[in-house]
């Protein structure tokens, strides 16, 4: 194994990279802009340049570099191929080849970034001393990474691990962002809790907290239930009831040690992760009630964590 390797996130607006010892150790993080002009062409070529600016800067050699891994906003095949990143203006083609022209380090391994942070988590963050993980991240959307025996399981499609978009209400009208309905981010993401807060308060002249807040958010939603608000504590154990149920069918098929709840709605912390844990414990099958549930620790640097990590092993 060599000394040094790079984990880069590559984000709509900035690319963050990550110089790392192969111990795990993070050197050094930077941010460089997101050029989506030309549809992205741009983002290999500044993605290269700036790791060979920090080589010079650092009088290392491309030889004591074990590789680079990279996480895009999009599904990836077979730890290479990027299967259309709409928010990077990119179709289907090859990074990792793409990056190995522009840089001459030949280990380059790329894969979805919500998967890469799922696999930072497990190495580093709250998943850590386990092997099988499941991720969620509770942000605008809902995301989702699975990671089995140590490996990040990507799908034959790319798409394993979109939590966000499966269907657990066969009721629900109202269009997810994907175009289909009923998914667990119109009731979990941060927009769908304040969609659930804005209906409960329209719904009756309740009082509540809620209604004196300047800016009606899943935050504030938290902040209020922890203070003894009853109907912000409704709504968190709709979310609980929502997420505890989708992390039971999730068990079913995949049995985790632990699930890790990632995301800003997951700085809510224990109120949500017990939440969480006391509705999968009433829907789960018997032998999965078991799993743990764990907050992330790594915080947007998990994606350059789980990036590099693809690349050690």
């Amino acid at each position: 194994m060599k000394n040094y390797a790079f984990g880069i996130d590559i984000g709509g607006t900035t690319v963050k990279i990550g110089f790392f010892e192969t111990s795990g150790k993070l050197l050094k993080s930077w941010e460089i802009p997101t050029r989506k002009d030309n549809g992205g062409s741009l983002i290999l070529g500044d993605i290269a340049s700036s790791v060979d600016k920090e080589l010079a800067e650092q009088g290392i050699a491309k030889d004591d570099i074990e590789g680079i891994g990279i996480d895009v906003p999009g599904p990836v095949l077979k730890d290479s191929v990027v299967n259309k990143c709409a928010n990077l203006g990119w179709g289907v083609f090859d990074v990792a080849e793409e990056v190995r022209k522009l840089t001459g380090i030949q280990n380059v391994m790329v894969c979805n970034d919500a998967n890469a942070a799922a696999l930072g988590e497990m190495w580093q963050g709250g998943g850590q001393g386990h092997q099988d993980v499941v991720m969620i991240t509770l942000g605008t959307g809902v995301g989702g990474g699975i990671v089995h025996d140590g490996k990040i399981i990507a799908g034959n499609f790319g798409a394993a691990g979109e939590l966000g978009h499966m269907k657990i209400s066969q009721t629900e009208t109202m269009a997810c962002g994907c175009g289909k309905t009923g998914h667990v981010e119109q009731y979990a993401s941060a927009t769908g809790i304040v969609r659930k807060a804005t209906e409960m308060l329209d719904a009756s002249d309740r009082p509540s907290m809620l209604r004196e807040v300047p800016y009606l958010s899943a935050k504030a939603v938290f902040d209020c239930a922890k203070k003894g608000d009853e109907l912000s504590m409704e709504i968190v154990d709709f979310v609980g009831e929502k997420l505890g149920y989708t992390c039971s069918l999730v068990s079913c098929v995949f049995d985790p040690e632990v699930f890790v709840i990632g995301g800003g709605v997951s700085k809510a912390g224990d109120i949500l992760l017990n939440t969480i844990k006391e509705h999968f414990v009433k829907d789960a099958f018997h032998a999965c009630t078991g799993a743990e549930f764990a907050l992330a620790t790594l915080g947007n640097d998990a994606g350059m964590y789980g990036a590099v990590k693809m690349v050690l092993d």
